[in-house]
């Protein structure tokens, strides 16, 4: 398991779209076609046909609509979750910033969120920034995922068993991803190469059997590796 679309290659970043309004799918895929390195490779207008689609063009990111009938963004991002030969990231569409779907679509498996009526220019950084590994998080959605922890049962004793496989370092480096900070910003920390700690993160995904960052984060607050505020 890796960090995600190498940034040196060469060939594009596979997107596909899925929203049940056809406007919202057109529109998004001519603003990311147009874009160099990117290529849009589908799109969808309910779950079930996302997962089809996901499995017919194996996309690096999947700009999945979390409201929609039938099979919703959040069952949609399960399912492709659970597929064995595909590993999308997936990036939410939402109306709200402090939408009640958050910390269920993170458990879900995605990546990060974005809002609906965001600029241009955030849709593609998005786009990149999650084909990278990289979580998509915006100050307002951590708040929300943090006041989730904050809510359920404070843990006395972290739950070791999961983390039982890391080592030291690799426990570090979760505690600083769980933090927020970047593989630059871990580095510097820990007097690391940038190329050491991205490593280190594909370790802990490998040996979690997790997603990406976004998930590490998750495990490492709900386990009590990490708490608010530490």
């Amino acid at each position: 398991m890796t960090e995600g679309h190498d940034v040196h290659d060469d060939a594009p970043i596979r997107v596909a779209i899925v929203d049940d309004q056809a406007m919202v799918r057109a529109g998004f895929g001519a603003l990311l076609a147009a874009q160099d390195g990117i290529e849009v490779v589908g799109d969808a207008s309910d779950g079930a046909a996302a997962v089809d689609l996901v499995r017919r063009t194996r996309p690096d990111v999947v700009l999945m609509d979390v409201r929609m009938p039938e099979v919703d963004g959040i069952e949609a991002t399960r399912r492709i979750a659970a597929l064995d030969d595909v590993d999308p990231r997936i990036v939410i569409l939402t109306t709200f910033d402090l939408d009640q779907y958050v910390f269920e679509a993170l458990r879900a498996g995605a990546s990060g969120f974005l809002l609906k009526d965001a600029p241009a220019s955030d849709l593609v950084h998005a786009v990149r920034v999650v084909a990278a590994g990289e979580a998509l998080l915006s100050p307002s959605i951590t708040r929300s995922v943090i006041a989730e922890f904050v809510a359920q049962p404070t843990r006395t004793q972290p739950d070791d068993a999961r983390f039982a496989d890391l080592t030291e370092r690799e426990l570090a480096v979760t505690r600083l991803v769980a933090r927020g900070l970047s593989n630059a910003e871990i580095a510097a920390e820990l007097y690391l190469a940038e190329q050491t700690v991205k490593t280190h993160v594909s370790r802990v995904l490998m040996k979690l059997g997790l997603r990406d960052r976004t998930q590490i984060v998750v495990a490492a607050y709900e386990s009590g590796l990490v708490t608010v505020g530490s």
